[in-house]
């Protein structure tokens, strides 16, 4: 038989400069999905590569002093780089910049020119060159770029556009009979309620006031936008060909199953990126994944903030798997994850050190002092014998339920459960007291090769995380890989085999104060010139009658996450935001409109009053009050919590 097949990708990234920690988290998390698959049974194809045309690259190649060319070839020979140092297994790493992917967008271009999808006409709107996007002024946020927050400035050119709106309602279609196509469900809401409902605007998809880019051939002073460029990645790069000479691995991988990328580039994988697929009557991905990001500290990272974390510098301090674990294990499902050096030793001294290497070193060590390094099997079981198997051989099946729905975090915890049961398990049958009673020699032989064999199955379903950490385990106990089939069945480490007599330590502890000290040196803090602080303004109210401790508890207050948001029509004030508070969604409308965009609210934790009467408000109904703080001049801001609390969280 055939094996499945499974087709992933990340976002191409962009040759702008050396891929911070955060830029690198995705090519982990897509090459622990893709080797999870492998193990599987899948026949897996995972694409990467790097995103080489643009504005943007045409003025840092002139400041560089270097052609475009030769600045491309130099960042995306250090993104592959790092992406190899990280152990990443792709299967193909595309640039934009190859030569049959430079000609298939070309023919891309002139077919959908030729079926009516895109015309000539001018643009002239504001323009943000870091994102190489076009924004109408009420698109922007107080004068910003809406997507990256600087400064956009205004431009007109000549330019080809897309009809996107010609194929919005077969794509709203889609996403309302494909639930799964868009994850996590509040990008989808997002997508849905902010961009397709409103009215697609067409896309500008040509550019004229740069040269580097793919010209289109039939009009050479434009060139190829970078979204279309870009995103047709997906398709050259596993040799689709848009005179129908497809190649045999276009026809056995397309549809993707599953693209993976940054929740900031959502709307265009989600909108653009289908429509260019219908207009090609190509199938459409299975599934687009944005996945949240890792953040430093103090906030997003940013090279202006000077607060960028490189992947390799976490390398030379913790080691490549130890990394892996952590950006996979730190980033929940749809909120953002947050990396500090402190954290990242605490890790390695918790999980990695004392869970696992600990783990493995006693068991190694014991079974060294008291038989030789022979692991037997003596048959001498005990009621805690059997709690520990079933507890191991329950978790195969969780950590494929959590991988299913990508939840990679979770299913790393999955996997750390076994050697915390394998720990726990040496505390209960003490082999150290077994040792001293010569009678115990059997039972105390039967624990030890529990424990080889625990780990043996914990660190098969480790391979996908942590592959190097599997590797060195194996080694020291002298096992054979297994598959996730092997992992139903509990006992086959072979009997009579002998672990390593000189075990190595797998994750050294290490002290926080030494690590911070090599940090500054590396990255000496910023002195900020010191200014003195201005009177800080304070606001006095008119105070209302005093009311009880009984009349304050009559309220409810809770924490909500907003889902969706939009404004509420022939209303100047009014936004009209859908809110989870625990395990419901609550409609609430605001008078807000004039503080945030809808974009803004959405993801946003809000303090809410839930226990308010509903009310209509021109003429929707409101099922609670969000909280806000007014200061003397009428600004407004919502309440937050100072922290990431769960949706639902009381406020007390």
């Amino acid at each position: 038989m055939s094996k499945p097949k499974y087709y992933i990708t990340t976002a191409i990234a962009y040759t702008s400069g050396k891929p911070h920690i955060g830029n690198t988290y995705e090519a982990v998390l897509a090459d622990a999905i893709a080797r999870y698959k492998r193990q599987q049974g899948y026949d897996v194809f995972f694409q990467t590569g790097t995103d080489e045309h643009g504005q943007k690259i045409e003025l840092k190649a002139e400041e560089a002093g270097v052609t475009p060319k030769e600045f491309v070839d130099n960042v995306s020979g250090q993104i592959r780089n790092i992406w190899d140092m990280m152990n990443t297994s792709y299967d193909k790493f595309i640039r934009t910049t190859d030569e049959n992917h430079e000609k298939q967008v070309q023919k891309i271009f002139k077919k959908m020119y030729a079926k009516g999808d895109i015309y000539k006409g001018e643009y002239e709107g504001m323009y943000c060159t870091p994102c190489e996007s076009f924004f109408t002024e009420s698109q922007l946020v107080d004068g910003k770029c809406p997507d990256c927050g600087r400064s956009c400035v205004p431009a007109k050119e000549e330019a080809y556009f897309f009809k996107m709106s010609k194929y919005a309602d077969r794509l709203i279609e889609h996403i309302k009979t494909h639930p799964e196509f868009i994850q996590p469900e509040s990008r989808k809401n997002e997508m849905m309620n902010n961009f397709l409902l409103p009215g697609l605007q067409d896309l500008c998809v040509s550019r004229t006031s740069f040269k580097w880019g793919i010209p289109v051939d039939f009009d050479p002073k434009h060139v190829v936008y970078v979204w279309l460029d870009a995103l047709t990645n997906y398709i050259t790069g596993i040799g689709y060909d848009c005179d129908g000479d497809n190649k045999d691995l276009f026809n056995k991988m397309w549809p993707a199953d599953l693209h993976l990328i940054g929740k900031d580039i959502i709307r265009f994988h989600t909108i653009y990126w289908p429509i260019f697929l219908m207009s090609l009557d190509l199938p459409l991905p299975k599934q687009v994944f944005g996945h949240p990001w890792l953040l430093q500290g103090d906030g997003k990272m940013s090279k202006s903030k000077g607060n960028v974390i490189y992947a390799d510098e976490l390398v030379d301090f913790f080691g490549v798997d130890a990394v892996r674990y952590f950006v996979l294990h730190e980033m929940p499902f749809d909120n953002d994850g947050v990396i500090t050096w402190e954290l990242m030793v605490e890790r390695m001294n918790s999980e990695l050190a004392n869970t696992l290497g600990n783990l493995v070193n006693r068991t190694i060590s014991m079974s060294n002092k008291y038989f030789g390094g022979v692991v037997e099997n003596k048959g001498v079981t005990e009621p805690v014998d059997d709690d520990l198997k079933n507890f191991i051989l329950s978790v195969p099946a969780k950590v494929d339920a959590k991988m299913e729905k990508l939840r990679v975090a979770d299913a790393i915890t999955e996997v750390f459960t076994i050697f915390k049961r394998c720990n726990k398990y040496i505390d209960e049958t003490m082999p150290w007291a077994l040792a001293k009673d010569e009678s115990k020699q059997d039972r105390l032989a039967t624990v030890l090769y529990n424990l080889v064999e625990g780990i043996c199955m914990g660190t098969t379903l480790l391979e996908s995380f942590m592959p190097e950490t599997t590797k060195r385990i194996l080694s020291q106990l002298n096992a054979s890989e297994r598959t996730l089939e092997d992992l139903k069945t509990f006992g086959l480490y072979p009997s009579g085999n002998k672990v390593t007599d000189k075990p190595e330590i797998l994750f050294a502890r290490m002290d926080i104060k030494e690590v911070m000290e090599k940090v500054n040196e590396l990255h000496p803090p910023k002195e900020e010139p010191k200014e003195e602080k201005p009177e800080e303004k304070v606001v006095d109210i008119e105070a209302k009658p005093e009311i009880t401790f009984d009349d304050f508890a009559k309220l409810q207050f809770q924490v909500g996450e907003v889902i969706a948001c939009e404004a509420v029509k022939k209303s100047k004030k009014l936004l009209c935001s859908q809110v989870k508070i625990g395990s419901q969604v609550r409609q609430i409308v605001s008078g807000i409109k004039a503080y945030y965009t809808p974009e803004e609210m959405v993801g946003k934790k809000v303090m809410v009053v839930t226990n308010l009467k509903p009310a209509k408000l021109a003429g929707i109904l409101s099922e609670g009050m969000i909280l806000c703080a007014e200061d003397a001049d009428g600004n407004v801001c919502v309440v937050s919590p100072e922290k990431n609390m769960p949706a639902g969280s009381e406020i007390c």
